[in-house]
């Protein structure tokens, strides 16, 4: 089946409207006292960020022709759990951030409680959204999705890495240990994004190794970038404060490779992924195109 071509920016485009519009009618105001805790989650969930997780969704079941919306709600239950992270890690007690995405954290916007419960219930809609047969008529298909989620988002997965970022302020890490700090706080979730395509389009696991090590490269590279710009980026552009890890004296692959071996070391990962895909045609284009973006992005 032929796949018309789509550009990133166009797919970009695409899939954040996509998003947004899902989220705008899953966390509608009610007219009740949950008023307030709805519009936290608004708050952090609409508008703004790169919806990188839901685009890689897409641009894997577009391997396989996946309908739109089966891919469409995979990908906002992903972002959903991401963004819960993100609410939760900009606590005083984690992170401690004033500012998210160009506007003020849920904390600071709402205050500590409001934001803790609307991280809660995004996390809580994520699974309540691939559970629902509306996201794909084969139940096996459902679970496979709540189980790979659940396990990217939990102790072997995004929160497992962050309570070793958070140890990182009072240890000294080794390049090894920040890389698997990394391939679980920000990788895992990168991983589930891709799996999650090919989980959609019916692949089987044994199927999966090159996707598998495609998601793995970027996810490292991906960080890589984030350490180069939060040392080199603007404020206004990425959205949120820099210099964060040097000043709580964390190491970072930038810390210890160094800036020129750091961005060899990500060029290098971006190539490999790129050459994980090299069993799929044209129809894989736009998981090379990200993999590309990886390094150029500003934010």
């Amino acid at each position: 089946m032929s796949i018309a071509p789509l550009s990133l920016a166009d797919a970009l485009v695409d899939v954040g409207t996509d998003i947004d519009t899902r989220l705008d009618s899953l966390i509608a105001i009610p007219d009740d006292a949950r008023a307030p805790l709805y519009r936290a989650m608004r708050h952090a969930a609409i508008g703004g960020g790169k919806r990188l997780r839901p685009l890689l969704v897409a641009a894997t079941g577009r391997l396989f022709a996946v309908d739109r919306d089966c891919v469409g709600r995979a990908g906002m239950a992903i972002e959903c759990v991401h963004v819960y992270s993100l609410i939760h890690d900009d606590l005083p007690a984690m992170d401690n951030d004033d500012m998210r995405r160009g506007k003020p954290t849920v904390h600071k916007a709402f205050d500590e409680a409001t934001a803790i419960l609307a991280g809660d219930c995004l996390h809580a809609l994520a699974f309540e959204i691939l559970a629902d047969p509306a996201t794909h008529a084969d139940p096996f298909v459902r679970s496979e999705l709540v189980l790979d989620l659940a396990r990217a988002a939990g102790p072997a997965g995004m929160a497992g890495g962050q309570a070793m970022d958070l140890e990182a302020e009072k240890s000294t890490f080794d390049l090894p240990t920040v890389t698997r700090l990394q391939a679980m706080k920000t990788g895992a979730l990168i991983a589930c994004s891709v799996e999650a395509g090919a989980i959609l389009g019916k692949l089987p696991p044994e199927g999966r190794t090159g996707l598998r090590g495609y998601a793995r490269d970027l996810g490292l590279a991906f960080q890589i970038a984030d350490d180069i710009l939060d040392v080199e980026g603007d404020e206004a552009a990425v959205g949120k404060k820099l210099h964060k890890d040097a000043g709580a004296g964390k190491e970072t692959f930038l810390s210890l490779l160094g800036l020129p071996r750091a961005r060899e070391q990500a060029r290098m990962l971006v190539d490999q992924a790129i050459d994980h895909l090299k069993h799929y045609g044209p129809e894989a284009d736009l998981l090379r195109e990200i993999a590309r973006f990886t390094l150029e992005r500003d934010r």
